[in-house]
């Protein structure tokens, strides 16, 4: 929405208005020592044009890189009707639909959006929406300490493979509210949870099993057997998903014998763009028996006194929300427009379209481990299927590879080695359909040139030791 200015003459009438002498009046109770003073060192005002050149000038000088990183935010195709419809006015400015008699199409798209991703996840129910995907996880947890009458405990079992930063916001979340996690080490030649350390804690008392699909470092986990074993030692399963690879993969609903009990995740792939981080939105599906302990916005459908169909909010009352950690959580104008967005993604691209996204994406990273391995000094990290993205050790720093392949405009992935040291030298890397086949072989060439040059330097120390 483009930005209009005030003309002096209607900043003059404004401030009359009010009965203020100049704006700087309105800033008084401001302390002098805290006002950031003459702002100096900025340029003098440009026109909409020449700032949008001057925008573009150093855009252009920024290149244009090539982009293999995933871990959480993917570089995916967005049909160009889902931003020029999700930014119409109706949209954009919308705020929560409390008043259903003025939101009946805010109303209907959320109610869409719910079935669309009900059907997509095989749940029953779910909200219209939270924040972003470690936040969702953070209130699955809430959800599942409040809702499993079966287990006094406040501890949580949490996948090492689980994503580091969503293990972060889930803790920083929690933690004051004594909520516990248990970390379950992953398998260090498959990738995945480690089912004999998992069956350690067999007969303990853990209010849910969080199972990720895929996880981190894009492995699929063997969800049913970790579904089951959740059950069976009355725990609440929690399924963390990628949705885009339940377009292709088993939905969480249908895990084990009687599927999860909550499935949360980020949408970001559902037609949200990079963006330097967003937004993005969560997600939260669950089963009917768990829907009023879910936190955020559920639309229901109904009809009125004449047979005519409405839409409007339904389950929660606002007070409700002053109940402290038996409470859920009031999430009310959050990320409407990026839910907005994902319906409209949904609904142009279908099941169909969703399957082929995935599968491409599937086809993609195939190719490009093969172009990176046939290097032969680079290999996969991991034995297990992978869907997206997979982890590959090098012959040397990761940090130094991805250095060196910025500087050519190639992106070359996410070094694992904060999070995850004992890989060693570990990249995460991930293709998705905007990826070219000439795209991974720029990368390929890169990086060939990246061992070279090693190679090439470390002849010329030996020489220099001889």
């Amino acid at each position: 929405m483009p930005f209009i200015p005030h003309t002096d003459e209607e900043t003059r009438e404004m401030l009359d208005a009010i009965g203020v002498d100049s704006m700087d009046d309105l800033f008084e109770e401001i302390p002098a020592n805290l006002r950031c003073g003459d702002l100096s060192a900025l340029g003098p005002g440009l026109w909409e044009q020449e700032v949008s050149q001057l925008m573009q000038e150093k855009a252009r000088a920024d290149g244009q890189p090539l982009c293999f990183i995933g871990a959480g935010a993917y570089d995916h195709h967005i049909p160009a009707a889902v931003w020029q419809l999700a930014t119409r006015g109706e949209y954009y400015t919308a705020y929560t639909p409390y008043q259903a008699e003025a939101s009946q199409g805010t109303l209907q798209l959320l109610y869409e959006y719910q079935s669309m991703m009900t059907e997509l996840m095989a749940m029953d129910v779910s909200n219209a929406s939270l924040y972003d995907g470690a936040s969702a996880l953070a209130e699955a947890v809430l959800m599942a300490v409040r809702a499993n009458r079966k287990s006094k405990s406040r501890r949580i079992l949490v996948p090492r493979g689980l994503h580091p930063h969503y293990r972060a916001t889930v803790h920083t979340l929690v933690k004051n509210q004594g909520i516990e996690l248990v970390e379950a080490p992953y398998d260090e030649k498959t990738g995945q949870t480690d089912l004999d350390a998992l069956k350690r804690h067999q007969g303990g008392d853990f209010a849910a099993l969080v199972i990720p699909q895929p996880n981190f470092f894009g492995v699929l986990e063997p969800v049913d057997e970790m579904t089951a074993f959740a059950q069976a030692n009355g725990m609440l399963a929690i399924a963390l998903v990628n949705p885009l690879a339940m377009a292709v993969l088993q939905p969480p609903g249908e895990w084990g014998e009687k599927g999860v009990d909550i499935a949360c995740g980020d949408g970001q792939p559902l037609g949200a763009p990079l963006s330097s981080g967003g937004p993005y939105f969560g997600f939260m599906c669950c089963t009917q028996k768990l829907v009023r302990q879910m936190p955020g916005r559920i639309i229901g459908r109904t009809v009125d006194l004449e047979g005519r169909e409405g839409f409007a909010l339904t389950l929660q009352a606002r007070e409700q929300h002053i109940r402290r950690s038996k409470a859920t959580s009031n999430i009310c104008t959050n990320q409407g427009l990026m839910v907005t967005a994902a319906t409209l993604h949904m609904s142009l691209l279908g099941a169909e379209g969703l399957a082929r996204v995935a599968a491409r994406c599937h086809e993609n990273l195939g190719m490009l481990v093969e172009k990176l391995t046939s290097l032969g000094e680079i290999e996969p990290a991991f034995s297990a299927p992978v869907f997206h993205e997979t982890v590959l050790r090098l012959p040397l720093e990761a940090k130094r590879v991805l250095r060196t392949l910025a500087a050519h405009n190639v992106l070359g992935g996410y070094d694992l080695s904060r999070h995850y040291p004992e890989l060693g030298n570990a990249l995460l890397v991930c293709t998705t359909e905007n990826r070219s086949e000439s795209d991974m072989n720029k990368y390929r060439q890169k990086l060939e040139q990246v061992l070279a040059s090693r190679r090439q330097g470390a002849c010329a120390t030996m020489a220099k030791l001889d």
